[in-house]
């Protein structure tokens, strides 16, 4: 016979933790803990380090604020994080358009990665950055946001459309847009369809 362990002893998906912090407001921390250094990625990428920390603190407060609506039937809270982050962009949409179109036309320090990469990334690819920069900003900005969610959020299709609040049909249509638009405005062709 095996015994069941105490309800602390388990580890809670992000529904449980959040069920749980409806009581007990310190039990929101795990989900923050779990989430906090991605969705700080995701929107540092988007944005710059600045403006991350104050979107990432904004996102994970409007979270806390409206976790009672979670609907718990989503053991993962990452797709209605990574969404409330992006709504958090949109607003400040301007912002990123300016940060790419100066990255495209002075190949300003690109977004964060890791100290080697960066190296690298300076040394062989600051043209690149550029004109990667030049193709997001002429992506309309719902196929921008599908498309860096897949790409800088690592995110499945499912879980963009659930983060958008979108039919997965229009994630797929948007992503193979988006692509479609970049590959034309940095000269490489045409691919097989990746998003099938």
């Amino acid at each position: 016979m095996t015994r069941t362990p105490p309800e602390e002893m388990v580890e809670a998906d992000d529904a449980e933790l959040i069920r749980r912090s409806l009581d007990d407001p310190e039990q929101f921390a795990g989900v923050f803990d779990r989430y906090v250094e991605q969705i700080h990625r995701y929107v540092a990428r988007r944005l710059g380090v600045q403006v991350a920390d104050d979107i990432v603190a904004e996102t994970f407060l409007t979270a806390f604020r409206s976790r009672a609506s979670y609907d718990h039937a989503q053991p993962l809270a990452r797709p209605w994080l990574y969404g409330i982050a992006t709504n958090l962009i949109a607003r400040q949409r301007r912002d990123e358009e300016r940060f790419l179109r100066a990255l495209a036309r002075s190949g300003a320090e690109p977004p964060p990665e890791s100290m080697a990469d960066a190296v690298i990334g300076r040394v062989a690819a600051q043209a690149e950055d550029r004109r990667l920069a030049g193709a997001l900003t002429g992506l309309a900005s719902a196929d921008r946001d599908v498309l860096l969610l897949v790409a800088l959020g690592e995110m499945a299709y499912d879980e963009v459309a659930q983060a958008l609040d979108i039919p997965i049909g229009t994630v797929r249509s948007r992503l193979h847009r988006a692509r479609k638009q970049a590959r034309a405005a940095l000269g490489t062709g045409s691919h097989p369809r990746e998003d099938a």
